[in-house]
């Protein structure tokens, strides 16, 4: 028998709504090949998946239903796969900046997934300024789970110029089972896991009635007071609409290791600072308090060395929530960043804390499907009173490429959640930090104005640090003069 989506895949199914859609998705961008004449095209591109695709099978698989909804659905081979449905060809006009690259991204991710076919698009965006092309993929949360599958991202580059051999693609569907193979599927599996097959049953159900624990949970067991009061005094609690606005921002990995040596802490912590101070200069934009009291509530996602009581993966790591406070009432950088440090310090003690040396060395390059699997965790933990999902994977730090083209940026879109009005994607890749701002069109017009903070949060934390720079330059020239003398 097909297998069966776990109740966490049903989950995300039954939790995505025309005002969320529930896939993760990335954005890179390429320069043409550095060998050969041939260049990359939209045929290099299917040509790849295709020879790729073998390494994700649930890639070539749809959600099939149960008959009477005993259980919950089933994966089964799409017999009218076509590859060139999922894997899809644009252009930008003239001149093709990446304002209008950044335009596309938010009107293909508004976009749900078609629930009649493999849950997963891949579009080769061409016309970019200086001969650069751009791959933007998405695939819903309910596929990619790192463990029967990883994302398609993460299998599509390589560590060297010259593509990886890949075995012989011998694939052929199988025929979809008969509606009373699928009900007799029920009963095997209710002698085997009986208690498994119960608790799809009643997620099943109760999502007819519109009760699931998603539903109550994302959206509105906005029973609390002190949520309802918090929602209403933040600009990041909105009403979701369906249309999104996406913006990036790149930066220098450098300047995050030079503010860490400074001040102490991990990378992931100044990441985590620059961001705060990112909120709360944007609040002040929008002539918002900014008290010494308040803070923004973040879900941030951390990986930690697989265990019996978290979701299985094959990357030897699973993801569970954390959750941080963000000082955007502290007026001085170097205090957010401590009191962030203090906060994170819990998750590090506990010693089963991935470090993010260890992340980047297991799969290839696992941040596509870290982040997927960030949000996967982020959309069945976040609660009324949570502000924004922030997901920050570390990726290898040399050049990748596709079909030997280099890859130059990556830019995680992180779905958002019921209510939330702002994600963020964070991405070391090669030297350089990427955001990935996915916000609702309607409730963030100035998300511009946020990554222009985001910049500007980490310039004033790089401030910080020229004292203690200037200091360890002159240590170093007295350790010279006194070793020569």
């Amino acid at each position: 028998m097909p297998d069966r989506l776990t109740s966490l895949d049903l989950t995300f199914l039954k939790a995505e709504s025309p005002a969320t859609p529930m896939h993760v998705g990335t954005v890179d961008i390429f320069e043409p090949p550095v060998h050969g004449d041939e260049g990359f095209d939209y045929e290099s591109l299917v040509a790849l998946i295709r020879d790729r695709i073998t390494f994700v099978p649930k890639y070539r698989q749809r959600v099939q239903q149960v008959p009477g909804r005993f259980a919950g659905p089933v994966w089964v081979d799409d017999e009218e796969f076509d590859i060139t449905f999922h894997v899809r060809r644009s252009a930008l006009p003239r001149p093709g900046t990446h304002a209008q690259l950044l335009e596309l991204v938010a009107r293909i991710m508004s976009r749900r997934l078609d629930r009649a076919r493999p849950l997963w698009e891949m579009y080769l965006v061409e016309g970019l300024q200086g001969d650069r092309f751009a791959i933007i993929a998405k695939s819903h949360q309910a596929l990619v789970d790192g463990n029967s599958t990883v994302d398609i991202g993460q299998v599509v580059l390589d560590a060297t110029a010259h593509p990886k051999d890949t075995p012989t693609d011998t694939w052929q569907p199988e025929h979809p089972p008969s509606a009373l193979e699928l009900l007799a599927g029920v009963f095997a599996d209710a002698t085997k896991h009986p208690s498994a097959v119960l608790e799809l049953a009643r997620a099943e159900m109760a999502s007819l009635t519109g009760s699931t624990s998603v539903r109550e949970v994302l959206g509105g067991v906005v029973g609390s007071l002190v949520a309802q009061r918090h929602a209403q005094e933040s600009s990041l609690h909105v009403k979701t609409s369906g249309q999104r606005r996406f913006t990036t921002v790149q930066t220098g990995l450098e300047d995050y290791r030079t503010i860490r040596a400074a001040h102490g802490g991990t990378v992931n912590d100044v990441i985590l600072a620059v961001v705060a101070g990112a909120f709360r200069a944007w609040m002040m934009t929008r002539g918002e308090g900014v008290g010494p009291t308040r803070s923004v509530r973040a879900v941030v996602p951390v990986s930690i060395r697989d265990d019996e009581d978290e979701e299985p993966t094959s990357l030897g790591s699973s993801v569970i929530a954390s959750s941080v406070n963000l000082p955007v009432g502290e007026n001085s950088p170097v205090m957010r960043l401590h009191q962030i440090s203090y906060q994170t310090k819990v998750h590090k003690d506990t010693g089963r804390a991935v470090s993010a040396r260890s992340l980047v060395g297991i799969a290839g390059f696992a941040p596509t499907t870290l982040h997927a699997l960030a949000a996967r965790v982020a959309t069945t933990t976040v609660r009324p009173i949570d502000d924004v999902v922030i997901t920050n994977v570390p990726g290898p730090q040399f050049p990748l490429y596709a079909q030997g083209a280099p890859m130059l940026a990556s830019y995680p879109v992180v779905p958002l959640m019921p209510g939330q009005g702002l994600s963020v994607g964070v991405t070391s890749y090669d030297g350089k930090v990427y955001y990935g701002l996915n916000a609702d069109r309607t409730a963030m017009p100035d998300l511009a104005v946020f990554a222009q903070c985001v910049t500007d949060a980490l310039d004033e934390l790089l401030d910080t640090t020229k004292g203690s720079r200037n200091r360890a330059s002159r240590g170093r020239k007295k350790q010279t003069k006194k070793a020569g003398s």
